[in-house]
């Protein structure tokens, strides 16, 4: 009989053969089974049979004494939060799922429908103002290379509603001449997103003044690659965009947290402000399950409610 480390294995390399996902998400999955495997073998369970709600429910109550990280409080260490029932659920998820592949080839084990996730509280969504939003778009003033491409990112982020990840890796060949373009997204799906004008007039006075042969679209500029003797462009990551956002929104006045997944809310919930209908918005997000795109309709429903105040039975 397979012992659970084999078959966490086999299960692995089913998500990457049959199901083709994604490095990062098998990397999850290993790290999420791998700990309760090895918690399932200190109690002395070490086959697919043997996992019972007991010991399902020991470990749910081993994770939720387990601390997220040691945090310092002016250079003196201090008690650690537990993890959070977000990150907890993901262990669920991730046990779930396998145990639903171990059912598919009618390997006798505990039924993935045993598996209940934690309830947890409803997501705030960080967003800003109309106004603010507009302050943003307009922070990068000047025609230097820099100031083009920081306005190139702003404006495309903000009319296609990518994903930080998403932006990294577009590549240089993009025509400004098309409203629209087709990107690969979370899981290996592609999508169609939508370039608006300010975009896409933002793109081309960016790419015109690019002289470098790099094939990304957002790269370094020789300013900001200080350590790099080459002087080579190089793709901008994650957290150089991050630090780019944060950054005109200092400029702009904002006071509030801004990242590119802030400008992200702020696409959708404009969409459905204005009226879209949230099976459009799902698909413009790239949202698998469209009970993610609904957190966004609270907003609109509190935009309905603030607007009831206002003008209802005022005569």
């Amino acid at each position: 009989m397979a012992s659970l480390k084999n078959l966490k294995t086999q299960f692995l390399e089913y998500l990457e053969i049959e199901k083709g996902s994604a490095r990062r998400t098998i990397e999850n999955y290993d790290h999420y089974l791998d700990r309760f495997i090895n918690f399932a073998k200190n109690q002395k369970i070490e086959t697919a049979e043997n996992i019972t709600d007991d010991l399902v429910r020991e470990f749910r109550l081993w994770l939720n004494r387990q601390p997220s990280g040691i945090k310092a409080a002016k250079g003196k260490p201090v008690l650690a939060e537990t993890l959070s029932k977000k990150t907890q659920n993901y262990y669920m998820i991730a046990l779930r799922v396998f145990l639903r592949y171990l059912g598919k080839r009618d390997i006798k084990s505990l039924s993935a429908d045993k598996i209940e996730l934690a309830k947890i509280p409803e997501r705030p969504i960080d967003l800003i103002t109309p106004a603010e939003l507009s302050r943003l778009l307009s922070a990068p003033e000047g025609n230097d290379l820099k100031t083009l491409r920081d306005k190139a990112i702003l404006e495309l982020l903000f009319s296609t509603g990518l994903r930080v990840s998403e932006l990294c890796s577009l590549p240089r060949e993009i025509s400004t001449e098309f409203e629209e373009l087709s990107i690969r997204g979370k899981g290996g799906k592609v999508r169609v997103v939508f370039i608006s004008e300010e975009a896409r007039a933002a793109l081309k006075k960016y790419l015109d003044v690019r002289k470098d042969m790099e094939e990304g679209l957002f790269v370094q500029i020789e300013s900001e690659i200080k350590n790099d003797k080459k002087k080579e462009t190089k793709h901008l990551t994650k957290r150089s965009i991050e630090r780019i956002v944060k950054y005109y929104a200092i400029k702009a006045g904002i006071s509030k947290k801004v990242t590119p997944h802030v400008i992200r809310h702020c696409f959708a919930t404009d969409l459905l402000s204005n009226g879209a209908d949230i099976r459009s918005v799902q698909m413009m997000l790239g949202h698998s399950n469209i009970s993610t795109t609904q957190i966004y309709t609270h907003i609109t429903d509190k935009q309905l409610r603030d607007i009831h105040k206002k003008f209802h039975n005022k005569g």
